[in-house]
């Protein structure tokens, strides 16, 4: 059985992984608006596996006998002027995500809930990996400054990029 504290901070969570799906999707419908279509591609993808880490969590704090309470999610950004600086925004959100992560496992440690410790060291890997994913596209954008072409051939890069189900909701499936 969960914690008071503890789900509460897994309900916050959920619904700040919510928050970052619509954050993403918004990202995504802005630029296929503008006609990058990979870069749109790349945050559809983001989107999706924002969701799912709502769904992990949310199957958690059911599987531990606790209560799901959804929240509003709270308005985004619509519009961004270059995918630099989406990716600057994206790296920022992450940053904040991960600090999230972090404080949802201390309250997990001041608890003694081991369970939940252990569940979360999966969300603590995925956030090393979306910083340093965000960090190495600015660092490409930064790269191809105003230069048309290299923009062009980062969007397709972007492309190319396919949908992959969190290891956590592969392992219920």
């Amino acid at each position: 059985m969960l914690n008071t504290e503890v789900e509460k901070a897994l309900n916050a969570q959920i619904n700040a992984e919510f928050w970052s799906a619509y954050l993403y999707l918004s990202m995504s419908m802005h630029f296929a608006n503008k006609g990058f279509s990979g870069i749109a591609n790349w945050f559809q993808i983001q989107f999706k596996e924002e969701q799912d880490h709502a769904t992990i969590l949310m199957n958690y704090v059911n599987a531990r006998d606790g209560k799901v309470t959804l929240a509003p999610i709270a308005e985004v950004d619509t519009e961004w002027c270059c995918p630099l600086e989406a990716f600057k925004a994206t790296l920022a959100h992450e940053q904040k995500v991960t600090a999230l992560i972090n404080n949802l496992n201390a309250i997990a440690v001041e608890e003694k809930d081991y369970a939940t410790q252990n569940m979360l060291q999966w969300f603590i890997n995925e956030q090393v990996e979306e910083e340093e994913t965000a960090r190495g596209y600015i660092d490409a954008l930064d790269k191809i400054g105003d230069n048309g072409y290299g923009l062009y051939m980062f969007d397709k890069e972007l492309a190319a990029r396919t949908y992959n189900t969190p290891s956590p909701l592969a392992a219920k499936a």
